[in-house]
């Protein structure tokens, strides 16, 4: 059978391990992808860290992931060998997560990389564009119900909104479905130093909370709070932002609890991988290439990580410390240095035991 690297997470809370695990077949409706690039993202740190999410171990974490089309399952049309495409981990196991060489993902679930995209773009996409799309697009109760379509004839030209942490890639992400949808004003906190960048993607203004008032009287309708992990007072900050019957998605499956709401403001938590989403998914993934390949949807500026697998773990320390703003931080798994962990294998694993995001 053959083999490849793979970045593992043995149990709950346990150091990563670099090790060698069997190359997975592809089943019915499945494809295995030649991982090219895989994007680190802070859901996977608060798994390794809190012990969260996963309810079976071992593991593969990464769920951003681009490459080539390596094999076809059975009753899989429309995809050959060699195409280059993009998606999200559906499963938090083995053979399905990004922080290996090859990957498993069923062929409803992917999209082709638009040929003037890099793998490394195309990585910084799937997750963090679904956490913002799951939020403010697919019907209520579990969406805002903006456009549960992706319909382009949808527009909101005369509404307002407010996103929390623009300069995340969720946040980037929220403020282009935005702009997609025609908000006529889009207001973002974020460092000033990503002003002109989150410009370019669609927000009108990047602002101080205690400026917010000052650029529109209008009702804001929409908040996006795209914070994983927000400051105390964050989520309460968006809430006192919304108008009457007002909506606040939050990049989190469990928000703040809230009362019911008098005037009928209502918060939506977000668990991106919810089965409750599949149909929408469906139609995103159909719809999202397309988007991409006419610049309705913009990458996320990348930094890329050397050594392959061996880098993951310094990353997420990276981003588990907030030491990364702006961008997203990817890996070439196939890049990992084989002739050098042929000959200190052991050395290179007991470097990686050692480490804890």
């Amino acid at each position: 059978m053959s083999t490849q690297k793979a970045l593992i997470l043995e149990q709950a809370k346990a150091p990563f391990v670099l090790d060698t695990v069997p190359i997975p077949s592809p089943g019915l409706g499945e494809v295995l992808v030649k991982v090219k690039a895989s994007a680190l993202n802070p859901v996977d740190c608060a798994i390794q860290a809190w012990g969260i999410i996963v309810t079976s171990y071992p593991t593969i974490l990464g769920r951003d992931i681009a490459g080539d089309v390596e094999q076809l399952g059975k009753d899989v049309q429309g995809l050959s060998k060699g195409d280059r495409v993009f998606f999200k981990s559906q499963f938090f196991r083995t053979e399905y997560g990004g922080f290996q060489q090859y990957a498993l993902v069923s062929a409803s679930s992917l999209g082709k990389v638009p040929s003037h995209i890099s793998y490394d773009q195309a990585a910084s996409i799937p997750l963090t564009f679904t956490t913002a799309a799951v939020g403010l697009l697919p019907e209520k109760p579990h969406g805002a119900g903006l456009s549960p379509t992706l319909d382009p004839s949808v527009k909101f030209p005369n509404e307002s909104a407010l996103v929390i942490g623009g300069g995340t890639s969720v946040g980037q992400f929220a403020i282009q479905i935005l702009n997609f949808l025609g908000f006529k004003t889009i207001i973002t906190y974020a460092s000033a130093k990503h002003t002109d960048y989150l410009k370019s993607l669609g927000a009108t203004h990047l602002v101080d909370r205690s400026r917010f008032r000052s650029i529109t009287s209008a009702p804001i309708k929409t908040v996006y709070v795209a914070v994983l992990m927000p400051m105390p007072g964050t989520q309460d900050a968006g809430y006192a932002c919304l108008a009457p019957g007002g909506q606040m998605i939050v990049a989190i499956p469990e928000p703040v609890k809230r009362e019911e709401d008098p005037e009928g403001r209502r918060v939506i938590g977000i668990n991106a991988s919810a089965p409750y989403y599949a149909g929408f998914m469906d139609i995103m993934w159909k719809k999202l290439p397309k988007m991409v390949e006419d610049g309705a949807v913009v990458p996320n500026r990348v930094e890329v990580l050397p050594n392959g697998l061996v880098s993951i773990v310094d990353g997420l320390k990276r981003l588990q410390n907030g030491e990364v703003s702006g961008v997203k931080l990817v890996v070439h798994p196939q890049e990992t240095p084989i002739g050098e962990l042929t000959a200190n294998l052991e050395c290179l694993m007991n470097t990686v035991r050692q480490h804890t995001v």
